[in-house]
């Protein structure tokens, strides 16, 4: 019986946890209590071919259209074939989907072709589902360290042998044959942003500083509506699904000027859209108008979105609500292969702090739930497996990267100033976010490299993190630079066009 530690208790996380506890011995770490993490806050839900009417080639095809010629095929077709499959272990694990009937309840997302989003509780479904996994996890896991922060991979001879947490008693060493990163994106990197407070890239900073290969990582995808309140609190896109339109302040609904799936449209394109509109109304945020869907019909099919708007005094189901765009999904990550494989034996990445390339350059909705119950699963049956040479290299084996980027450690002077989260968002929001200008990432780079990390003898917890977002905005931004075209989630103003001859993945090591 080998030993694996697995990172993160989103749904990655605890799908990895509870199937490795049947043949391995488990620790698993995570740094907040385990129900907290991106997953619980999920609203959209799972997509997933359940339908007689829908096929595996209909969900790959829309998958790979919304990735914007970035998608990697074979991970694609894995991620959509072996979908349903695991949707039949969540059940086995005492998720209960929304049902009409004796059949799953399907509601129907942007730039899906059919109806094929599982909800489990209205728009709960990442909590429904993560409450039935920590259940599971909690009576399988040998050993469970929550509020226990993973400060680095430990690489020894070429491979993965532990990792360092630190906890209230200080900084240990676990003992590992395999680690498995589950620990989620890095929404913290901007300012406004769906995804908790504990989203700051830990695992993929981690991974980076040990040496694993990262890609993609200039491709993050803001959700179109989030409540223009404090908070951000996500609008599912569930809600356009079933109806709701995006209209400006004069009352005028405007994406259908746009593109021709108006509300319906990508997810970059209805973003761009909204800001774009907002930029035109003086910053003045967007109007998302469900008024005619009812609010008993709201109340019923979203009733955690229903409650957080009465939090705020907003009457949805009478009046149109605020929105505004935010930091939700990363598509870019630790690069791996098809089995979670990262560079480095030893260290598997499962969910949102993996690039399996399967969302390319923008995020199919209600795909990310899936990648990560499909991953987490075949990175469980990859363990103990000989580690091949090409992971996870393979994804470009028949033509070069666009680019292979070294990151280059700053030589700081002690007098430099400690970077401070606020500005960093600020700075990233404002330069690295929606829209892009080689000028802007060139400044952003500049300020980026003035700023330093707390000296690690005398870090309080928060430096930690600040110093991981740090590490991992420079990555983003140089990769922005870098791609000098607009695709999927990265939009260039001084680039706007798609060049079919950059299709091709950016990578990123550090040279220490």
């Amino acid at each position: 019986m080998s030993k694996v530690v697995v990172i993160g208790s989103g749904v990655a996380g605890l799908i990895a946890a509870a199937q490795a506890s049947r043949q391995h011995e488990v620790v698993l770490v995570t740094k907040a209590n385990l129900a907290e993490s991106n997953t619980h806050y999920a609203q959209g839900g799972i997509a997933a071919v359940v339908s007689t009417e829908d096929t595996v080639a209909e969900h790959m095809a829309d998958t790979m259209f919304a990735g914007a010629g970035m998608c990697w095929e074979p991970a694609v077709e894995v991620l959509c074939s072996e979908g349903p499959g695991r949707i039949n272990d969540l059940v086995n694990f005492g998720v209960e989907f929304d049902r009409s009937g004796t059949d799953f309840a399907m509601g129907l997302e942007a730039a899906h072709s059919h109806p094929r989003i599982l909800h489990a509780g209205g728009d709960a479904t990442g909590a429904v589902t993560s409450d039935a996994l920590v259940e599971t996890v909690r009576k399988s896991a040998t050993e469970i360290r929550e509020y226990t922060f993973v400060a680095e991979i430990v690489v020894d001879n070429g491979s993965v042998n532990g990792v360092q947490v630190l906890d209230a008693d200080g900084m240990h060493f676990i003992a590992a044959d395999a680690v498995i990163l589950a620990s989620g994106g890095a929404g913290q990197l901007y300012r406004h942003t769906t995804n908790p407070t504990v989203t700051t890239g830990d695992g993929v900073a981690a991974a980076f500083r040990a040496g694993a290969v990262l890609a993609d990582v200039e491709f993050y995808q803001f959700h179109p509506t989030a409540l223009a309140v404090p908070g951000s609190f996500l609008i599912s896109e569930a809600v356009r699904g079933e109806g709701a339109v995006l209209i400006d302040a004069q009352g005028e609904r405007f994406m259908q000027k746009i593109h021709p799936l108006a509300e319906l449209a990508p997810r970059d394109v209805v973003a761009r859209g909204i800001q774009q509109t907002m930029i035109e109304q003086g910053g003045q945020p967007v109007l998302l108008d469900a008024t005619a869907l009812g609010s008993e019909f709201l109340a019923q099919r979203f009733p955690s979105i229903t409650k957080a708007c009465r939090s705020y005094g907003l009457n949805w189901g009478r009046d149109p609500i605020p929105v505004t765009p935010a930091a939700h999904y990363w598509m870019g990550g630790i690069a791996t292969d098809t089995f979670g494989r990262t560079s480095i034996p030893g260290l598997f990445a499962v969910g949102e702090v993996a690039c399996t390339g399967a969302h390319g350059a923008n995020r199919l909705a209600s795909n990310s739930l899936l990648e990560s119950i499909v991953f987490a699963h075949r990175a469980v049956f990859a363990l103990g497996e000989a580690w091949p040479t090409d992971a996870p290299s393979v994804r470009w084996a028949s033509t070069e990267p666009l680019a292979e980027l070294e990151l280059l450690e700053p030589d700081h002077t002690s007098t430099a100033q400690v970077v401070d989260r606020v500005e960093l968002q600020t700075l990233m929001w404002d330069s690295v976010g929606l829209a892009r200008t080689g000028t802007d990432l060139t400044r952003a780079l500049e300020q980026l490299h003035s700023w330093r990390p707390a000296d690690p003898a005398h870090r309080l917890f928060p430096d930690w993190e600040d110093a991981n977002l740090l590490l991992l905005a420079r990555t983003v931004t140089e990769a922005a630079l870098s791609r000098e075209e607009s695709r999927g989630g990265h939009y260039r103003l001084d680039f706007p066009d798609t060049n079919p001859a950059k299709a091709r993945p950016i990578t990123l090591v550090r040279k220490a």
